[in-house]
């Protein structure tokens, strides 16, 4: 069977979209932004070719919370969602500038307010399902506080 065209509804099937993959990318940048700068103030030259492997990896993962931001954003927030959050798309924005300020320098700061966005985009998307959340510490480093669904309570 042959099909002229094909149109899909969704990047992901439906129903299933979760902001973990931006925590955790999130918190990726703030660690792998911690070893960048541990390891910046050693004096071995070898170290070069190390801060530029993690300077690779930061920018890669800057770029899946800005790509997976984008994706629940543009398919998942439709009239309703953002009727009720109106705010999404200045915290969209805000989101997308700081992963750019994380790709271009190694300030931990930026990490950790990419991390906060991030939370706030969270506990916005689980609002929208009616999902109540939590604020609990991430059991790895870099040990940020993270906003997850309260499974607890559904």
């Amino acid at each position: 069977m042959k099909f002229d065209e094909v149109f899909a509804h969704c990047d992901i099937p439906c129903k299933i979209y979760d902001p973990i993959i931006i925590q955790v990318a999130a918190l990726s940048v703030v660690r792998i932004l911690d070893i960048i700068n541990e390891t910046s103030h050693e004096e071995e030259k070898s170290n070069i070719s190390e801060i530029s492997r993690l300077t690779a990896e930061k920018e890669k993962q800057a770029s899946i919370v800005k790509d997976e931001v984008r994706i629940i954003w543009g398919d998942y927030f439709k009239e309703p969602q953002i009727n009720s959050f109106p705010k999404i798309h200045d915290l969209v924005h805000r989101i997308m500038l700081q992963g750019s300020k994380c790709k271009q320098g190694i300030d931990r700061k930026n990490g950790e307010i990419l991390v906060d966005l991030v939370n706030e985009f969270s506990e916005i998307f689980w609002a929208t399902k009616d999902i109540k959340t939590k604020s609990v510490k991430a059991p790895y480093p870099p040990s940020l506080n993270m906003i997850y669904p309260d499974l607890d309570n559904v």
